[in-house]
C-alpha cells in the first residue's frame, strides 16, 4: 500500500519515538542490568511521548520490547530474573504506535567488552540491512532486498534465518507483503514511492535453523551460537530511501 504525505508524516512521528526508545534502552544496557530494567526504559520513553506500544499485548505478548541475549534470536521476554553479564550480546526490539500509524526497530548491542566473533557479527548484520535498505528504490523489486542481506551475511560466513522476515508496516505493524532477508526465488513486487518497509534482518554465526521455547515466544537458534538483528522502518520515496525510526 502507497501512503500519502500525511500518513508518511505520522510514520516519521512513530519512528521517532522508536529511536528514542532505542537511544534510551542503550543507555541501560550494561553488565548487572536486568532486561526488565530495558522494559521500564522503553515505557518511560512511550509514556512521555503519548505513544502507544505495538508490542504490548500483542497476541498477548507481556512487554513493549523484546528482549533477546546472545543464541537467542527474537522475542525474548523481559524479566527481573535475567541480568546481564560482560560479553553477552542483545538484541531489543520495538515499535511505537502515533496516531494511529506503526513504527518498528531492533538493534543489537554487546554488554561491556565483548568476542572478535560477537562484534564482526554485530557489523555484519547492520551491514546487510543498510545493503537491503539500498534496495528501496521506485522501480526496484522488492525481493531485491532480501538478496542484497543474504549476499552480504553469507559473504562472511554467516547464515540469515529464514524463518522470520521483514514486512510492511502501516496502520498495523505486521502488513504484506512480507519481505524475506534472502532470494526467494522470485522477484517479488515493484517498489513505488510511499510504499512504507520493515527490513529486519537476523542473522547467525553458525547454522541458519531455528528453535522456539517452551514460553511460546523466545526462539533460539538450533546450534547455540550467537544471533544478531538489525531493523529499520524505511518509506520508499523518488529520492531514495527515506529511514524514519533514526533520530
Amino acid at each position: 500500500m502507497r501512503r500519502n504525505a500525511d500518513e508518511l508524516a505520522k510514520m516519521r512521528k512513530a519512528g521517532r519515538v522508536v529511536a528514542e526508545i532505542h537511544e534510551a534502552t542503550r543507555a541501560v544496557i550494561r553488565p548487572g542490568a536486568s532486561t526488565a530494567d530495558i522494559d521500564r526504559a522503553a515505557r518511560e520513553v512511550l509514556e512521555h511521548r503519548g505513544a502507544g506500544s505495538n508490542f504490548l499485548n500483542y497476541h498477548g505478548f507481556p512487554a513493549v520490547v523484546c528482549t533477546s541475549l546472545n543464541s537467542m534470536i527474537v522475542h525474548g521476554i523481559p524479566s527481573e530474573k535475567v541480568i546481564l553479564e560482560e560479553g553477552d550480546i542483545i538484541s531489543i526490539d520495538c515499535g511505537a504506535i502515533v496516531e494511529g500509524y506503526h513504527g518498528d526497530a531492533a538493534y543489537t548491542a554487546g554488554v561491556g567488552e565483548v568476542s572478535a566473533e560477537a562484534t564482526r557479527l554485530m557489523e555484519v548484520t547492520e551491514r546487510s540491512l543498510f545493503a537491503g535498505i539500498e534496495q528501496l528504490r521506485p522501480g526496484n523489486r522488492l525481493h531485491e532486498v532480501g538478496r542484497a542481506v543474504q549476499q552480504v551475511a553469507e559473504a562472511a560466513g554467516f547464515s540469515v534465518v529464514r524463518e522470520y522476515v521483514g514486512h510492511a508496516i502501516g496502520t498495523a505493524m505486521h502488513e504484506e507483503p512480507q519481505v524475506p532477508n534472502y532470494w526467494p526465488g522470485t522477484p517479488g513486487p515493484t517498489l513505488k514511492s510511499g510504499m512504507v518497509f520493515a527490513i529486519e534482518p537476523m542473522v547467525n554465526a553458525g547454522e541458519a535453523g531455528t528453535v522456539l521455547l517452551d514460553d511460546g515466544w523466545s526462539v533460539v537458534t538450533v546450534d547455540g551460537r550467537l544471533s544478531a538483528h538489525f531493523e529499520h522502518t524505511i518509506a520508499v520515496t523518488d529520492e531514495g530511501p527515506e529511514v524514519f525510526t533514526v533520530l
